[in-house]
């Protein structure tokens, strides 16, 4: 069953709504997002509701393989995605790259 519904800490709010920020990174339980699926988008400290998200992707990727290219994509360093990533799934090394685009 694909997921409608995704969380975002608050920081990340401001990039998503820019258009700074196009892909999140997740583990296996947040990788059952559809492609071309609408999902509606809330923060994650207290459930407020702040936009919707068209699915373009989801991929695998290893840590190892975590890249300039998507921290970008993330709006902000290498070592800043990284150091976040380990925050969140300390010692996952099979990750997903959810890409998106805000719909308007």
């Amino acid at each position: 069953m694909s997921l409608s519904k995704i969380t975002f800490f608050e920081r990340f709010e401001a990039d998503i709504l820019s258009g700074k920020k196009t892909i999140t990174i997740r583990d296996e339980a947040e990788k059952d997002y559809a492609p071309n699926s609408v999902v509606q988008v809330s923060t994650y400290e207290n459930d407020r509701w702040f936009c919707a998200l068209k699915i373009q992707s989801v991929d695998a990727i290893a840590f190892s393989q975590l890249s300039e290219f998507h921290a970008q994509q993330e709006n902000m360093t290498l070592p800043e995605l990284k150091n976040v990533i380990q925050e969140l799934y300390p010692d996952v090394e099979r990750l997903y790259v959810i890409s998106y685009e805000l719909i308007g």
